[in-house]
């Protein structure tokens, strides 16, 4: 698939423009699901409690562990592997940005 980045267009060998809007889709569906009561998620007081890392590396984890065993190789387990991997660079940059000052 072509995509152009910065006037410049990308073949992709590996699907990677539809695989990332397929994960920022995903990702969006969580803002709208029951993890997000109140406008908060659970996530952000676990990260707020200085557990941010341990919390998605754990989650990490677990998913790849689980790949392939719960409910078959399953999608969605892959999707949250990337989630999870996605938070977990954001407490790092957070830390990094906080450290740095």
């Amino acid at each position: 698939m072509l995509m152009k980045l910065r006037d410049k267009k990308i073949d992709y060998k590996f699907n990677e423009d539809a695989l990332i809007q397929e994960l920022l889709d995903y990702v969006n569906k969580t803002y709208e699901g029951h993890y997000s009561k109140n406008q908060f998620q659970s996530t952000e007081f676990i990260i707020d409690c200085d557990h941010g890392m341990g919390f998605a590396l754990g989650n990490v984890l677990k998913y790849t562990q689980r790949y392939g065993k719960k409910d078959g190789y399953n999608r969605k387990d892959l999707l949250k592997i990337l989630h999870y991997t996605l938070i977990a660079l954001h407490v790092h940059d957070e830390k990094n940005v906080w450290h740095s000052k």
